[in-house]
């Protein structure tokens, strides 16, 4: 029976969830350096071979491209979020109404009267007077109105109305930018994943991100140590007019 090679556990592991600590803790590499063992491991040309090497079968075998994966991340990016959530401004209770008072909307008129008529009911059980019922502003309240430049109230600023929107009406790319939805004790929560993030991994992939930067001479060779110091000498003369051994003395 053939000994298992860790370095090929590692590769495997890591092409999981391209976690190079965890996947060298999974492979049986001590928990206390595996970040280290990790990263030496992924810096040899052996390693990296091999994890090249199983990326592409894995793409092969899923059908899945590196355009596919680039037009996917583009997608998020240039996903508009309006889309998943909107935030308004709309009118307060107070903008629409008659003198500016409390507006309610129909379905409310009704309740409070029936409230107040069934409160006036037990005065009047007590031998009390019944009390008069204030309609205030009004009825026709309408939270999608726009605030009224003039209100008292709010000021024309209005209230903040967060959107939720339906998620069976998204567009492609909205769709891939939607995360879900979680439960807080605040509300909905819409979750999203990162578009900054998938512009980054655009670069990534298309080379836009340089790792290394090649410093050259004047004549596009090499910069060697002469040509460096003639950089520095026009440089630090720029302001004086002079070269630098003239200024040092």
């Amino acid at each position: 029976m053939h000994a298992v090679n860790r370095v090929d556990v590692f590769v495997a592991e890591y092409l999981v969830d391209l976690n190079g600590r965890q996947a060298a803790i999974r492979a049986g590499y001590s928990p206390q350096s595996a970040r280290q063992t990790a990263s030496e491991l992924l810096a040899t040309p052996e390693v990296q071979a091999k994890v090249q090497a199983a990326m592409d079968e894995r793409a092969a075998r899923v059908g899945i491209t590196a355009d596919d994966v680039v037009k996917g991340f583009r997608a998020i990016a240039e996903a508009d979020p309006r889309e998943l959530i909107e935030l308004h401004r709309v009118c307060c209770r107070y903008c629409w109404g008659k003198g500016h008072k409390f507006q309610r909307t129909p379905r409310e008129m009704e309740e409070a009267k029936a409230a107040h008529a069934a409160d006036n009911a037990k005065l009047v059980a007590e031998g009390k007077a019944p009390r008069k019922f204030s309609e205030a502003g009004g009825t026709g309240y309408n939270p999608k109105n726009d605030p009224h430049p003039d209100c008292p109230e709010c000021f024309g600023d209005g209230v903040e109305r967060v959107i939720a929107k339906d998620t069976r009406d998204l567009s492609p790319s909205a769709r891939r930018l939607y995360a879900g939805v979680k439960t807080t004790q605040h509300g909905l929560e819409i979750k999203m994943h990162g578009q900054t993030e998938a512009l980054i991994n655009i670069g990534k992939h298309l080379g836009i991100f340089k790792e290394k930067v090649e410093l050259t001479g004047k004549d596009g060779g090499p910069l060697t140590h002469q040509s460096m110091s003639a950089i520095l000498d026009e440089l630090d003369g720029a302001g004086t007019g002079l070269p630098r051994h003239r200024r040092d003395g």
